[in-house]
């Protein structure tokens, strides 16, 4: 599994390559009770479900399962502001497949509204809650792969945040409710909180549709990432397009309603109050791996499983992480 030792134990010189090492790669090596092994995977989205595709192209006998705690796999998260304008035009579109095809192409068994809430690494078994009945379960794995990914980030210090209208979108559950409000609530006017990507590309398909647009950012700048210069080509832009841009000015509070708007009233920290018929939090994201640090492995300071250069964790040999929830080498600075 990345290495030519598994368990202390040595591997014959002419074991089969390592199945989770995702480029070629001519110096690993596994030996046959890899083969047989019991391999379990958190998170079926990109990262876990290309982990698990290409564990079974290159074993057809080791078992594999994935834990998935939405209700989808394997679907395209960054489509899902473009299904809010249109762009993408069927729901069916954002579904790359189904646990039913990955089980009938890999044999693999894909469990959904299944969130994997602790880890036992002493015992090799991980704690598995059913989302939808709340019932508890036990897993026991060889090895163990995390592909948790992050989570929309909503600060419970700003009072009023979790009224009713207020969306996140980071799942398919999550377009699916931003879609359902716009359907039945009919709002006009729509606060998105955050100028990063998720907030610019969400606000893009708004004002598509149509719909009075206002974002909050409390950087000077929207798109961090760009020098300041560049990003005022963007300012430049959305209020073009009738963008209400309001920088360097957070969120101070979301409260009830004075007049006419439908959900809150956004009241700015420079004391600007804004009427919202719906509100977007677009607020940034966090690594989901609060269990994982309960289990021992070790995090950066921002929360990102530490792995080597094959993804192992540097904890835990047979524990190994992927995708946004990993620290990876910058590319240009190491």
């Amino acid at each position: 599994f990345g290495s030519s030792r598994i368990d202390g134990q040595s591997l014959p010189a002419n074991s089969p390559r390592c199945p989770t090492h995702l480029v070629n790669c001519n110096s690993c090596i596994i030996t046959d009770t890899l083969m047989a092994m019991r391999v379990v995977v958190v998170g079926g989205v990109a990262g876990g479900a290309s982990t698990a595709a290409r564990l079974r192209r290159l074993t057809e006998t080791a078992s594999i399962t994935v834990f998935e705690k939405s209700g989808y796999v394997s679907f395209a998260n960054c489509g899902l502001p473009y299904y809010i304008g249109g762009e993408v035009p069927q729901w069916s579109k954002l579904q790359i497949t189904n646990p039913e095809k990955l089980y009938g192409r890999f044999n693999l068994d894909i469990q959904i509204n299944k969130e994997v809430v602790g880890i036992d690494r002493v015992a090799k078994t991980v704690s598995v809650k059913d989302t939808v009945t709340g019932e508890m379960k036990t897993q026991e794995y060889d090895q163990l792969v995390l592909s948790v990914g992050c989570e929309a980030i909503v600060p419970k210090a700003i009072p009023g945040i979790s009224r009713l209208g207020h969306f996140t979108l980071k799942t398919m559950e999550d377009t699916a409710a931003v879609e359902q409000h716009i359907s039945t609530a009919h709002p006009e006017k729509i606060v998105v909180c955050g100028g990063g990507f998720i907030g610019l590309e969400i606000a893009e398909q708004l004002v598509n549709r149509s719909f009075k647009v206002s974002i909050v950012e409390a950087m000077d700048q929207v798109m961090a990432p760009l020098d300041r210069e560049m990003a005022e080509y963007l300012h430049i832009l959305l209020r073009k397009k009738g963008v209400d841009l309001h920088l360097n000015d957070g969120v101070a509070a979301f409260e009830e309603p004075a007049k006419g708007a439908k959900v809150s009233d956004v009241v700015l920290k420079s004391g600007k109050r804004l009427e919202a018929d719906m509100v977007i939090l677009a607020l940034g994201v966090r690594p989901s791996t609060g269990f994982v640090q309960a289990a021992g492995i070790e995090l950066t300071p921002r929360g990102h499983v530490k792995v080597d250069e094959r993804m192992r964790t540097i904890t835990d040999p047979c524990v190994w992480a992927v995708g946004d929830a990993i620290e990876v080498k910058n590319s240009a600075v190491g």
